[in-house]
């Protein structure tokens, strides 16, 4: 057994460690790997030397600029607004600075208002241009995107000279965006100053007259067309459009609309004062005379209709035979129904364009032409034809006819500066537009007279005959002279003392329009120039659905004159 199993043994030799393989053996040379090495390495170099090759040769100036932007901040400096000036200096609107110490977006100077509701609707607002702005932007500094520009009034119609040119600021930021320092600065180039013609205490004092009411005060210079108040209630807060108060939204949606501007926007019948008109042209035409003498019998008819004058409508009284003179006096319907009559439709639209009503003024406020009807415009628009009934309305300011209070201030004043009809002037020193119409002198006196009449006693616009004021440099005068502890009881006998007073003519006319809404109240006009001899100063008050014009217009146009005159005693 053990010599067999010895046989059958495979011999077995000894073999070193080393020489021990579990798997198939592959050699490989030396010099093979280190070119496979260097292969990779060259690869590799290569790579980034065009990597960065193209960073600091292809795309350098690229990444520089980059760098530079990212480095460099440009901040939009706001040039300060033009500030407004009223007619003695007074500051109504001016640009502050503002804060300086930003590192990004733009520099904004803020709008300070002084009054930014009494002159709401004279001097406007501004906002954020819109692309239709930008794009039709004629001024020389052109707007940017984000740009404020006026958007009504006195800011909108002088936008080039108020609003300067933008400057920037370069400044230098850190990776983090913080401020390191200022690297240059363009400074803007601040808006012109512009000095209104108008007089800041009037344009409170006539604002504060008609507040509450749905009306409108134009107080003028009737020789230059000087505009020294411009008033509209119910009105709107301007500094509240600057700071982008987001209560302004409620001021597009009121019912009272404190937007429109009634002075300038509002179309309405203007009653009686039209009656200066048909007088001019009646007499011009040759059609009445001055001596012409109507009876007042009450009411006269055209057709089936009734035509009364107010005064017997209201009194149920008639005033018998009535010359031109007296017809002014007391603003009588039948006079001037036969005077229309004779004038004709035509004749009275004629006169009244020559006045400038009906007709866009040339003025850059949101406006409305109004309307001077005609028989071909009844005809085309309403597809009716004219009657005399319609002539009759047409005479005393009815009917279809409608005006803005712009339009009558300006037109009623051609009497107080003898013939002259003005274009509105809004500058102090601004150059000024009157042009003579074809108005006789003496039917301008004629005029004049009657409206003279209707200020004084018996007149319809009894409220201002008799007007005084007190004579301010004579009270002071005496009241220096006077110990401090008598002063009031020495100011309360200059009261009673027709010394201290001075009294003050005055050429007026009432009107009262029906409004085209059968329920609604009468519209209450005014117009009113003063001192009567020499004219520098006249008045136009409309109240909105107010009453009798006499009753109320009257006397919002006698304390602004009050006011006026006792101030530049």
């Amino acid at each position: 057994m053990k010599r067999l199993f010895k046989k059958n043994l495979v011999p077995v030799h000894r073999a070193r460690l080393n020489e021990i393989s579990f798997g198939k053996r592959q050699d490989v040379d030396r010099p093979t790997l280190i070119y496979i090495y260097g292969f990779i390495i060259l690869a590799v170099f290569i790579i980034f030397s065009l990597r960065l090759f193209d960073l600091t040769v292809v795309k350098g100036e690229y990444y520089r600029r980059l760098s530079e932007e990212n480095r460099i901040r440009e901040i939009v400096i706001e040039p300060k607004r033009g500030t407004i000036l009223d007619r003695k200096g007074f500051v109504v609107a001016e640009s502050k600075d503002g804060d300086n110490s930003l590192t990004s977006g733009r520099i904004s100077s803020s709008r300070i208002y002084s009054a930014p509701e009494e002159t709401a609707h004279i001097i406007g607002y501004r906002q954020i241009a819109d692309k239709g702005e930008i794009q039709n932007d004629s001024c020389l500094n052109h707007l940017d995107l984000g740009d404020k520009t006026g958007k009504r009034g006195v800011e909108r119609m002088f936008e080039c000279q108020l609003r300067g040119r933008n400057g920037k600021k370069l400044t230098e930021v850190d990776a983090g965006g913080k401020y390191i320092n200022t690297v240059a600065i363009a400074p803007p180039q601040n808006g012109d100053t512009i000095q209104l013609a108008m007089d800041l205490d009037l344009q409170k004092k006539a604002y504060e007259l008609i507040k509450g009411k749905r009306a409108a005060v134009i107080v003028l210079d009737p020789k230059t067309g000087k505009i020294l108040a411009l008033s509209s209630t119910p009105s709107f807060n301007i500094q509240q459009f600057e700071n982008a108060n987001p209560s302004i939204e409620s001021y597009f949606t009121d019912t009272e609309k404190p937007l429109f501007n009634r002075a300038t926007e509002g179309a309405y019948p203007p009653g009686s004062i039209f009656k200066l008109v048909v007088a001019t042209g009646a007499l011009e035409s040759g059609k009445i005379t001055e001596k012409t003498v109507v009876e007042d019998t009450g009411q006269i008819t055209a057709g089936p209709l009734t035509f009364g004058n107010w005064y017997f409508l209201q009194y149920g009284k008639t005033e018998g035979m009535v010359d031109f003179v007296k017809a002014l006096q007391r603003s009588n319907d039948i006079y001037f129904y036969k005077a229309g009559e004779v004038l004709g439709p035509e004749g009275i639209r004629d006169w009244s364009e020559k006045f400038g009503l009906g007709v866009r003024i040339p003025f850059a406020f949101e406006q409305s032409e109004g309307l001077i009807p005609s028989a071909f415009w009844k005809e085309e628009v309403l597809n009716e034809k004219w009657y005399l009934g319609d002539t009759y309305n047409f005479s005393i300011g009815q009917g279809y006819t409608l005006v803005t209070p712009l339009q009558m201030a300006l037109a009623s004043s051609v009497f107080a500066n003898n013939g002259y009809l003005c274009t509105p002037q809004l500058l102090k020193n601004g150059q000024i537009f009157c042009y003579k119409l074809p108005v006789s002198q003496k039917t301008i006196e004629f005029i004049r007279t009657g409206m003279k009449k209707a200020c004084e006693t018996g007149g319809t616009g009894y409220p201002l005959f008799d007007f005084k004021v007190k004579n301010l440099g004579l009270r002071m005068k005496k009241l220096s002279e006077i110990p401090e502890d008598k002063k009031a009881s020495a100011e309360a006998a200059m009261d009673r003392d027709p010394t201290y007073w001075n009294a003050i003519t005055t050429g007026c006319k009432t009107g009262t329009a029906e409004s085209r809404d059968a329920t609604s109240t009468s519209h209450a006009w005014f117009t009113v120039f003063a001192p009567f001899e020499n004219p520098e100063i006249a008045v136009t008050v409309l109240v909105e659905e107010g009453g009798q014009g006499s009753d109320v217009a009257a006397p919002i146009a006698r304390d602004i004159l009050k006011a006026y005159f006792e101030r530049n005693e």
